[in-house]
């Protein structure tokens, strides 16, 4: 597997300045209220003004809803053997991507969920975050096969995955366990029960 070149001293201060905001926004939320909250708020409670508060989020929403995971499941799951099932390359593509950004995010990573399931105008761009995260998945799935990200098939378990891995991560924000285990159920069912393309 290739290793991913580290980031320069500019980009290490932008995901340090975009963290802030965020976990300082989690904080608010949880101690306010999401709809109580406003941007120019969070923007002073991170150090920032808010010109640069929208440059890296232009809406409240985004504060919540916008991280890397995808991009590093999409390059993780490019490096998989093409011999492998989407499901299974899939699988081991999380399982080597989540562990630790789980060892570091998880407690982050329940607070969004929990407050995305629980505001409606969260919930609604969540399902738009789902489409995005279906259609890299198609993508990088459609190549493995050489076939069109369009096709039917490629699509149809772009977007079983996509609701697996949802709805794993919903059933832990509200539930418990562990997420690692929790999307390895949710993928060992599609595994077994879907047809692959």
């Amino acid at each position: 597997m290739t290793e991913m070149p580290l980031p320069g001293l500019r980009e290490r201060k932008k995901q340090q300045t975009r963290a802030t905001i965020q976990a300082e926004a989690l904080r608010l939320f949880a101690e306010q209220g999401y709809d109580a909250t406003t941007c120019e708020q969070l923007a002073a409670a991170a150090g920032v003004s808010p010109a640069t508060f929208f440059r890296y989020f232009p809406t409240k929403e985004d504060v919540v809803l916008q991280d890397d995971y995808d991009p590093l499941l999409t390059a993780s799951l490019h490096e998989r053997p093409l011999h492998e099932a989407p499901v299974v390359a899939v699988r081991r593509a999380l399982a080597s991507t989540l562990a630790p950004l789980y060892l570091t995010d998880a407690v982050a990573i329940r607070a969004r969920t929990q407050l995305i399931l629980s505001v409606p105008a969260l919930r609604a761009r969540m399902h738009e975050q789902t489409r995005k995260a279906e259609k890299l998945l198609a993508v990088e799935l459609a190549a493995r096969a050489g076939l069109d990200p369009d096709n039917l098939r490629v699509r149809a378990v772009a977007a079983a995955l996509a609701a697996a891995l949802t709805t794993a991560v919903e059933s832990w924000a509200s539930q418990g366990g562990e997420l690692p285990a929790r999307i390895d159920e949710a993928l060992d069912a599609l595994e077994h029960h879907l047809t692959h393309p």
